[in-house]
């Protein structure tokens, strides 16, 4: 434990520190997607498409905007997200049929605490549980990671969406806590549960994701042979054993 001349506990040093940038890249290019910089021309009919197939609307109950009625009043929304820098929307696009499916974005951007957040996070009935959605989870991780060097990478959901907080511990997340009464959405009470990786977590979840995303590890139908928890709690062992 590190001491002051005070004889106090204060945290261990962190080495070759440099703030990582504000992340800006247009597409983050994947095996089975890619992400674009989100905007209304390219993709606002696509997503407007994609997220109608959500008959009940349950894809937005958990978020403070939407569901939208009509396409006009989505592409408004859409033209006034793709203005922002944080949160900076990305689209997630099918590479096989070049359609948008889905939505990300980074929030929370605190270069100063090495600290980004994922979320705004809504992806099509055709997205949800498919190679592409994770994939997109990845890409945007291994940006903040590799590519940017932030220290921090964050989800939170409300706590009573119980698919959030499942996907997010799928995806290497750790739950931290719950933030009571941390806010109110569409006249709602919300709890928000916070999850973290840390960039000392992420060699391990690398290595997950390439060996999870391998064809290889897909029969002809699309079925995963290993789950991407499998191979991470293989990989936690091989590192320790």
């Amino acid at each position: 434990m590190c001491k002051n001349s005070l004889g106090q506990p204060i945290g261990p040093i962190v080495p070759n520190w440099a703030e990582p940038r504000h992340p800006d890249v247009k597409t983050l290019d994947g095996q089975y997607c890619k992400l674009e910089k989100l905007n209304a021309q390219d993709h606002a009919k696509n997503l407007f498409v994609a997220n109608s197939r959500s008959k009940g609307g349950e894809i937005w109950t958990y978020l403070p905007y939407g569901p939208f009625a009509q396409i006009e009043s989505y592409q408004e929304w859409v033209e006034e997200m793709s203005e922002k820098t944080d949160p900076l929307f990305y689209a997630v696009i099918d590479k096989k049929t070049q359609k948008a499916l889905g939505v990300a974005s980074y929030l929370r951007i605190t270069p100063a605490a090495g600290s980004i957040e994922v979320g705004h996070i809504n992806f099509s009935p055709a997205l949800q549980r498919t190679v592409m959605a994770t994939e997109a989870m990845y890409l945007m991780m291994r940006h903040v990671f590799v590519d940017l060097g932030y220290r921090r990478y964050e989800w939170k959901c409300n706590a009573l969406n119980e698919g959030s907080k499942s996907a997010a511990k799928r995806l290497g997340f750790s739950y931290e806590g719950t933030f009571r009464q941390a806010g109110i959405v569409k006249g709602r009470n919300r709890d928000t549960a916070w999850f973290s990786i840390l960039d000392t977590e992420w060699p391990v979840m690398e290595l997950a994701f390439s060996r999870w995303l391998n064809e290889g590890n897909f029969t002809s139908d699309g079925s995963q042979i290993t789950s991407l928890s499998d191979f991470t709690q293989k990989i936690r062992h091989e590192l320790t054993a």
